[in-house]
């Protein structure tokens, strides 16, 4: 018997097995744990970093929010102060604006009137806020010439110079004119009991001590690691008009750009960029949430982040920590295992060629001195007394096999003559009986299940679920297979192999049937059409009933090789007073000839020039007769034929 392939790489050897539970551990194992734990690790590292980074961007918008929440109380407090009040009495307002601007650190602060509303101004959604009593403040784009305006020289110090930079968008644009500025207004009365608005604002562009602030607020006390950097920067679309990031030495890095994909997710989606980016020169982790105007446009960026490198450093020390302490390991542990291994297998091995030599036909080989306090020096010992009996009983068995050789050479010459016998009075007593019906009968259900299979291949590619019917239908006539010797001696001796009788609604089998010949009707395009009339139910072998519908259906198919209409109908039907279901099988085919009509249930009776066995009608009838059921045909040259299976109601029914 030739040895089986093994299922999967093994080792074949003791050696080879000791060397795998020594080494495996320490040199894969261990690696692939320690790998992902590095590799989880380094994620955590990572999300970290992230985290880091959108808690410090929290503070800078908090920063920025308290900003502008700064600049409406500063010009709420002004317009309700008593001073105000005095300078709108005694005209000396321009004074006190220019005075408390200065204070302020403001680049404009001025008073709108409601007349003066309607001219257009960049303020003006803030302004109509204030005329409807209502305080705000906004971040603001404005123009070149809108700026020129509200302050001297705030357009001039607006002006940034744009500097070309890896990784930006391209743009056709040298310079920057705009401004990004924090402005507000608020509701006020004058002396004469008009209302007003007052207005003030910072520009942003250039505005350093902005940017430092928050990255003192940020960075002061963090634990940055050594060569760590933070920065902030604020963003005009995508252009840095305020930044504490440097080009080299002290200069800031005004005028700079964000990198395409940076500008893309935040001021393109309006998303919160939260990762590694190119920040001027180098990589950052980086924060990055897009500022939005008056109107809710999308106009700039705020960033805050910290250089990569000194953590990238850091990671990869770590790294190369762990492997160099895990290769220390590997070198003190490794041999000291081998060590282990060596003192198994070797005597082990003593053994192998011990029992080789036996295998070869030298009963004298033994593994000879082994060290008896473990256990393989006790089994090794154990061996050489097994081999000692086993050389004295050798003699023994070779008298007693020559002995049994000789007795069973004589029974089986025996048995093998009565084998020869028995075999071929069986075949001669079977053979005429059931050739004709074992291959009539066989044929039904390989149609079947070759008719099934061919469904299944179609349709399993995209929907398994859809030949769920297929399949256990296929069951079904398999089983049939197991029946068919059961089958054949139902024809000959039917009250002693009667089946298993169940009430049947005729219409379900029907159905079923037409299901097991679909093939053999799509192949021989044929239009089928049913009807179900009946309302009764049958006492009948739900098997046996489909066995005769199957071979009624598939010789009106045969009868219509150029293709027809088969109409399968159920009706309720009295028959001599006793009640019934008809299931009738009609086709449009060539018809059976009146001479033949007579014969046409007889055994071996074949209409077909070819295939046919004579035994489907003869075995259908002898079926339905043992149920007190009878089969009947009408047909016509030429126009087909109609077979009708009528079977007695349940007695339940």
């Amino acid at each position: 018997m030739p040895e089986r392939p093994p299922s999967g790489w093994r080792p074949r050897s003791v050696r080879a097995r000791l060397l795998a539970i020594a080494l495996l551990p320490m040199v894969v194992v261990l690696p692939v744990v320690l790998g992902f734990a590095l590799f989880g690790w380094l994620a955590q590292f990572d999300a970290l970093l992230v985290s880091k980074a959108n808690d410090e961007l929290i503070v800078a918008r908090q920063y920025l929010n308290r900003l502008k929440e700064r600049g409406g109380e500063q010009l709420s407090a002004l317009g309700r102060s008593a001073a105000f009040a005095e300078a709108a009495r005694d005209g000396s307002i321009a004074d006190l604006l220019e005075s408390r601007r200065q204070e302020l650190g403001l680049d404009f602060l001025r008073l709108v009137e409601r007349d003066a509303a309607a001219a257009p101004s960049p303020e003006r959604k803030v302004v109509e806020a204030a005329f409807a009593g209502r305080a705000g403040t906004a971040l603001d784009v404005f123009e070149q010439d809108e700026m020129a305006r509200l302050s001297r020289g705030m357009a001039e110090r607006a002006r940034i110079e744009l500097v070309p930079t890896p990784n930006a968008a391209e743009t056709d644009r040298a310079v920057e004119t705009r401004g990004l500025v924090i402005h507000s207004a608020t509701p006020v009365t004058l002396a004469d009991g008009r209302s007003a608005a007052l207005v003030g604002g910072a520009l942003l562009n250039g505005n350093l001590g902005f940017v430092d602030t928050i990255n003192d607020l940020i960075y002061a006390h963090s634990a940055l690691p050594a060569g760590g950097q933070g920065t902030v920067t604020l963003f005009l679309d995508d252009v840095r008009i305020a930044t504490n990031v440097r080009l080299f030495g002290d200069r800031r890095a005004l005028g700079t750009r964000v990198s395409r994909e940076v500008r893309d997710a935040v001021l393109g989606e309006g998303r919160t960029w939260l990762d590694s980016a190119f920040v001027v020169n180098d990589r950052y982790i980086s924060a990055y949430e897009p500022i939005v105007d008056g109107e809710g446009q999308r106009v700039g960026m705020l960033y805050v982040g910290f250089l990569e490198k000194p953590f990238r450093t850091a990671r990869w020390t770590m790294i190369g920590a762990v492997v160099a302490a895990f290769t220390l390991a590997l070198a003190v542990t490794v041999p000291f295992l081998l060590g282990l291994a060596r003192a198994i297998f070797r005597p082990l091995e003593r053994m192998k060629r011990t029992i080789a030599a036996v295998d070869a036909g030298d009963l004298g080989a033994r593994t000879g001195e082994a060290p008896r306090d473990d256990e393989i020096g006790v089994v090794a010992h154990r061996l050489d007394d097994l081999l000692d009996g086993l050389q004295a009983r050798d003699a023994e068995l070779r008298a007693w096999g020559a002995e049994l050789d000789a007795r069973v050479g004589e029974r089986t010459r025996q048995l093998e003559e009565t084998r020869r016998q028995l075999v071929m009075s069986e075949k001669l007593a079977s053979i005429g009986e059931i050739t004709a019906g074992v291959a009539h009968e066989i044929n039904n259900p390989i149609a079947v299940i070759q008719g099934n299979l061919e469904v299944a291949r179609e349709i399993l590619g995209s929907a398994a679920a859809e030949v769920r019917t297929e399949f256990d239908l296929i069951d079904q006539q398999v089983h049939r297979v197991n029946m068919i010797v059961t089958r054949l001696l139902q024809f000959a001796r039917p009250d002693e192999y009667a089946g298993y009788v169940e009430t049947v609604a005729p219409g379900g089998v029907v159905a079923d049937c037409l299901v097991l010949v679909r093939h053999l009707l799509e192949r021989a395009d044929i239009a089928v059409t049913t009807r179900d009339a009946a309302e009764r139910s049958v006492e009948v072998s739900r098997t046996e009933l489909q066995q005769v519908l199957i071979n009624l259906m598939v010789n009106a198919i045969h009868a219509m090789p150029e293709g027809g209409a088969l109409t399968v109908s159920t009706a309720d039907e009295d028959r001599a007073d006793a009640p019934g279901v008809a299931i009738r099988v009609a086709d449009t085919g060539v018809g059976v000839p009146a001479e033949k009509l007579g014969r046409i249930f007889d055994p071996f009776f074949t209409t077909r020039a070819h295939g046919g066995t004579g035994l489907g009608l003869s075995i259908s009838y002898t079926l339905m007769a043992r149920y007190g059921g009878a089969i009947t045909v009408e047909s016509e040259v030429g126009r087909g034929s109609t077979f009708t299976v009528w079977l007695p109601v349940a007695a339940a029914a």
